[in-house]
């Protein structure tokens, strides 16, 4: 019985490891807010996003209270749709200017909507 009940608790744990994994990040819950940037780019200019540039975007962004959570790019890596949090949608263009880096649109995003 003592197994059984080891193996169901271990089971438990394994499964809420899991959920917390599948769970996008909550909007921040300190003053800052999330955004979502969209981004034009020439064909190509993504190709050179190392650990060396990102170091450097951040390094930037911290300058401004500025946090980039994850980015997700169209197949041809001309388009990036770009998770991030900061103090004010202000703060983000001022980050993305320091950062050379293009703006579409910016929309606030406080709300996570899960599908399950």
């Amino acid at each position: 019985m003592k197994t059984l009940i080891a193996i169901v608790g271990s089971l438990l744990i394994g499964l809420a490891q899991l959920a917390a994994a599948q769970t996008p990040p909550a909007a921040p819950d300190n003053g800052m807010h999330r955004y979502l940037v969209e981004r034009t780019f020439p064909a190509g200019a993504l190709d050179g996003l190392d650990a060396a540039l990102k170091a450097k975007v951040n390094a930037n962004n911290a300058r401004y209270g500025v946090h980039w959570v994850m980015s997700y790019a169209n197949a041809a890596k001309t388009r990036t749709y770009c998770i991030y949090e900061g103090p004010s949608e202000a703060a983000i263009r001022k980050a993305a200017t320091a950062n050379a880096l293009p703006i579409d649109s910016i929309t606030e995003v406080p709300v996570t909507l899960l599908p399950k």
